[in-house]
């Protein structure tokens, strides 16, 4: 087996487009507007999260590995600041509390 290329494509180019982006992640970014912020907001489809599972900041549950969901994060922070969501508990995010209520049963992590 040859080893991975590292190296782009062309003269002049990074190798990576926003077509490479979409067909990565499977998704689509846009800008949203939410707490007087501005967001930058990527659909991540199902096949595209496979291997990684993430805690909802919305519902505090965890996004299982294979399943679509949303990142988003400040348009001008880092990306430290990544957060992935369901697409239910980001579309519901204006109507859910600031306190998140846990079962007794919820892991604390």
């Amino acid at each position: 087996m040859s080893p991975r290329r590292n190296r782009p494509k062309g003269p002049g180019s990074s190798g990576r487009s926003a077509d490479d982006d979409r067909e990565r992640y499977g998704g689509w970014q846009s800008t949203e507007s939410w707490q007087g912020e501005e967001w930058s907001v990527r659909h991540v489809a199902g096949a595209s999260a496979e291997g990684k599972t993430y805690r909802c900041p919305g519902c505090d549950q965890v996004i299982s590995s294979g399943v679509p969901h949303v990142v988003a994060w400040p348009a001008f922070a880092g990306v430290d600041e990544r957060r992935h969501w369901h697409k239910s508990c980001w579309n519901a995010k204006d109507r859910r509390t600031t306190r998140v209520q846990r079962s007794r049963n919820a892991p604390k992590y």
